[in-house]
């Protein structure tokens, strides 16, 4: 009688493992908050406000639904609307470019770094100069006719986008810079300064799969100026102070205080489990090169002086598809972050983009996959990995 092996599971993230760890210090949390009946807007979303920013290195926290909502509500706050554009990255997941165009406004896609697939200080730089031009005080994109009023760049996978480049960029045509910082808490550039800290607006997801996750959706903006945090709190309630008297015209993004409980918890842990996931990316790295496979691979690569939190551990590879399909065989678990840039999304087919727009972006789609870089990733599961690529790229 033959006995077929299988191979046990190695997924891309493990949140059964962080809730067996954490299940008793999280269930009094939950329970403590269930007692006090306070569900909305109660002191554990506004500890959690202080503790992000404090964290982040930011003057003010505001709590949000979702990290989409973090986005929508700077916009919202920047008066930004029908009329207007805002620079961003074709790279990143929808909401970045779909809030934008919620708001009525028109998100102008320029390229990507083909090293970190962040966005290019040069592109926009390219942008700006062939596109736009100044006039009634402003920065005004020809094509659309549309008054460009935002820098939004992503800091993609874990790493903070050439800050020191884009927002003098942005500076000297007068936009606000929106840091989409949904996949960086804790990512620092040169010089140790945080994401959430090097922009006008800091925006932060906590959907349970990131570095710092609820269970649920819920997210955080951060800013520097006390108005503009006082804007956004108002704009969170319906645009309501005090309540019932309105005004501005906001939406229901708050916070949920559940969410903020079992948050708080978390963040005691987060600096542990990233210096695991930079660990395990820096053996990754080790390990991809010991067999030989630096030149058929991309890894990733890091800027220096920059603190990368990895959530995301992505390669290249010319025949991703293929070696995913593969990966799955062995039960290992990936993912392609992102298969079609924004710009050639079909609910954008009215910008009028083509492929070549933006050929940086559109090689990336083609080719980048991310393997399991979580912080309880065992060793022996990390050689595994290597070892299935390995045996593909024989």
């Amino acid at each position: 009688m033959t006995t077929t092996v299988v191979r046990p599971e190695i997924p891309l993230l493990d949140l059964k493992a962080q809730w067996r760890a954490l299940r008793d210090e999280i269930l009094p949390a939950i329970e403590a908050v269930c007692e006090s009946q306070h569900f909305i807007l109660g002191p554990n979303v506004a500890a959690l406000e202080r503790e992000i920013a404090a964290y982040s290195q930011a003057a003010h926290g505001i709590g949000t639904s979702s990290g989409t909502d973090a986005l929508l509500l700077a916009l919202m706050a920047l008066g930004v609307g029908p009329g207007d554009s805002v620079l961003t990255s074709p790279y990143s997941f929808f909401a970045t470019a779909g809030t934008i165009a919620r708001l009525g406004a028109r998100p102008i896609f320029c390229d990507i770094d083909a090293d970190t697939c962040n966005l290019s200080p040069a592109a926009v730089r390219q942008t700006i100069e062939r596109d736009c031009e100044r006039r009634e005080g402003g920065l005004w994109h020809r094509p659309s006719g549309t008054r460009v009023r935002a820098l939004m760049p992503v800091h993609l996978y874990g790493q903070c986008a050439d800050m020191e480049a884009l927002v003098p960029l942005a500076s000297a045509h007068g936009l606000a810079v929106i840091e989409d910082a949904a996949q960086a808490i804790g990512a620092e550039i040169g010089g140790g300064r945080r994401a959430g800290s090097l922009g006008t607006i800091g925006c932060f997801s906590f959907f349970p799969s990131k570095n710092l996750g609820a269970f649920g959706d819920a997210g955080l903006c951060t800013a520097a100026d006390a108005e503009l945090a006082e804007r956004m709190r108002v704009l969170r309630v319906h645009g309501g102070k005090p309540k019932y008297h309105h005004a501005l015209i906001g939406a229901n993004l708050r916070l949920d205080e559940l969410q903020a409980a079992v948050l708080r918890v978390k963040l005691a842990h987060l600096d542990r489990w990233t210096e695991a996931r930079r660990t395990n990316a820096a053996r990754y790295d080790a390990a991809f090169r010991a067999a030989g496979l630096a030149g058929t691979i991309g890894l990733p690569r890091v800027r220096e002086g920059d603190r990368h939190v990895f959530n995301q551990y992505v390669i290249r590879s010319p025949r991703r598809d293929a070696l995913r399909a593969h990966l799955a065989t062995e039960r290992i678990g990936t993912e392609v972050y992102y298969p079609v840039p924004l710009h050639l999304q079909a609910c954008f087919a009215s910008l009028g983009h083509v492929p070549g727009d933006c050929p940086q972006a559109e090689a990336a789609a083609a080719c980048t996959l991310a393997l399991p870089v979580h912080p309880d990733l065992q060793p022996e599961q990390l050689d595994a990995v290597v070892a299935a690529v390995a045996a593909f790229h024989e």
